[in-house]
């Protein structure tokens, strides 16, 4: 083995960014602080391949408001409206939320204002129908969105990502950059309290494929010296062992025995812990955002590989017993309020009943990979959206271990059962819950809540047009296979992180500026060490990414 020794010295850099991960922010980061004139260090513990890292396997969802894309469609947005929004939807309650809710009032603003006409000078484009994600359905005062705000980029996280890569490789060939990849970050070089540069270990060469687990084989170390760090290491998704030391069991009971994982096995938080060791302030661990509609990957990339379900909001949502989900707790409605239910519940999984009608409309997978119509900007495949079942999901319904298509009832809970390994499901009980909700489906108006709000989601065009099947039994024959999914608890963001104040300097425990320290994207819960509080408005993590790394950047550059 060949031992690399990389000594310290004088500053060999600016800005030091450590993370070339989630939403590219590390390349936001770079590229703002190279633009204004400062040289730049990245490092990252894994390979060149996984330059962008999670934003990669995005679906490339951007919050946004009043857009011209939501205009078009007749939807009316507004700063205010998003704001309280947000706010609803946060439930903010702690001392320590006054950076989070500075930072959340400060990405309202940039997310009504200028961020669609940056991006789009950097030549993204949008997907004309804005989706609705986090609908809420607890009335005015409760959670979720009012009206739809989920741009999807078109090109996906690609397609977010390829500015500013680009930007980044114009850097690197002016020498303002140095990549240097397979570098594990372990600790900050401190100097009379202030921040320095940083220490780690070398890793050896790995070719493996982008997310796929990479050696750990420790070949020399380094010690660089820097007059700012930046911190954008991302969270702890992939991180099991973490996700459950951290989870809030006095809120959501204990976590599931088994999850699946949405982000590679690197996404670890170890870097978080690092800096926390090292006196900064860590607040908000136990804010995560983990989805309840995740699928084992029938084609796995890493360990526990899982893929979201992005759903409609038409598919029955029954408990391991086969009895309805209460309001409301129906699809893409309130993903913490249901996560709440199900693991408060100690329901190990849950199931979507539907028809091939509600999943050709309807089923959506999270990720470019899942997406490959809009990842590659195919117009041609991405119109034939409309006329069937996606290849994607079709692909899942042939291969995937989560899913029972037969032609009968009968035929359907006797899959169900098989798949769970047990009986816990009766024909009589879920027989009578789809025949309740089919028969509120004869009429225009009815006493089903979730029907009552599908019909609502119809009044707007782009929902009408692309994303909600009309009203129908999910029992007739004519609309058939029946489906039945089994879903599970599928680990993805951290919300909570480092504290940081709004020119992304790392607080320490106090409130005291760190010297030389800044941190931003998740590793700094997208913005003060948590700007979403509890809750997502979705198509925020790709954003909260964006603004903190320019944030920061800029910040970094500025004080050198």
């Amino acid at each position: 083995m060949t031992t690399i020794r990389v000594q310290s010295g004088a500053v060999q850099a600016g800005v030091i960014v450590v993370g070339a991960g989630l939403a590219g922010l590390v390349v936001v980061a770079a590229a703002e602080a190279a633009d204004a004139g400062a040289r730049v260090l990245l490092l990252d513990q894994e390979g060149e391949q996984n330059l962008g890292g999670q934003a990669f396997w995005s679906f490339g969802g951007l919050f946004m408001i009043d857009t011209p894309e939501q205009r078009r469609l007749g939807i009316r947005d507004s700063p205010e409206l998003a704001r309280r929004d947000w706010h609803h939807t946060a439930g903010f309650d702690r001392p320590e939320d006054h950076w989070p809710q500075r930072w959340a009032d400060a990405y309202l603003e940039f997310a009504a204002g200028e961020k669609r006409a940056w991006l789009h000078r950097m030549g993204m484009r949008w997907f004309p129908a804005v989706g609705w994600a986090e609908r809420g359905g607890q009335g005015a005062a409760g959670p979720g969105n009012s009206v739809p705000r989920f741009h999807v980029t078109w090109g996906t996280g690609p397609g977010v990502l390829e500015p500013f890569v680009r930007r980044v490789r114009a850097h690197v060939q002016a020498g303002n950059i140095s990549l240097h990849f397979r570098h594990r970050v372990r600790d900050l070089n401190i100097t009379d309290g202030v921040v320095v540069g940083v220490s780690g270990d070398i890793l050896d060469t790995s070719d493996v494929a982008r997310g796929e687990p990479s050696s750990r084989v420790v070949v020399g170390d380094f010690s660089y010296g820097a007059g700012a760090v930046i911190v954008t290491s991302g969270g702890m998704g992939g991180n099991q062992e973490l996700v459950r030391r951290n989870w809030p069991t006095e809120r959501l009971g204990a976590a599931p025995a088994f999850m699946v994982s949405g982000v590679p096995q690197h996404v670890d938080g170890q870097m978080q812990a690092a800096v926390q060791g090292a006196g900064a302030s860590l607040i908000n661990p136990d804010r995560m955002w983990h989805y309840t509609e995740g699928l084992r990957n029938w084609n796995p990339v890493w360990p526990q590989h899982g893929i979201r379900v992005l759903p409609g909001p038409s598919s029955l949502w029954l408990d391991p017993h086969g009895v309805r989900l209460p309001h409301p707790h129906y699809p893409g409605f309130d993903t913490l309020g249901t996560l709440s239910h199900i693991t408060r519940s100690g329901y190990p999984y849950t199931w979507f009943v539907l028809n091939r009608q509600i999943i050709r409309k309807e089923f959506a997978l999270s990720g470019s990979e899942q997406n490959p119509d809009l990842t590659g900007k195919n117009i041609g495949l991405t119109l034939r959206r409309v006329a069937g079942v996606q290849a994607p999901v079709q692909a899942f319904m042939d291969h995937g271990e989560d899913f029972v298509v037969r032609q009968t009832l009968p035929e359907l809970v006797t899959g169900m059962n098989a798949l769970a390994g047990n009986e816990l499901l009766s024909l009589a009980t879920v027989q009578t819950q789809i025949e309740d909700r089919d028969a509120q489906t004869y009429n225009r108006a009815g006493k089903d809540p979730q029907l009552a709000l599908i019909r609502g989601a119809r009044a707007l065009a782009g929902e009408r047009l692309v994303r909600v099947a009309p009203p129908a039994p999910i029992l007739d024959p004519a609309h058939g296979p029946l489906i039945a999914v089994r879903m599970n608890i599928l680990t993805r963001k951290t919300l909570g992180g480092l504290e940081t104040d709004l020119q992304g300097r790392v607080l320490r425990a106090g409130g005291a500026v760190f010297p030389g320290l800044y941190a931003a994207g998740e590793v700094a819960g997208f913005g003060g060490g948590g700007m979403h509080g509890y809750r997502s408005l979705e198509g925020t993590f790709l954003g909260g990414c964006l603004f903190s790394g320019r944030v920061a950047g800029r910040a970094a550059a500025a004080a050198l």
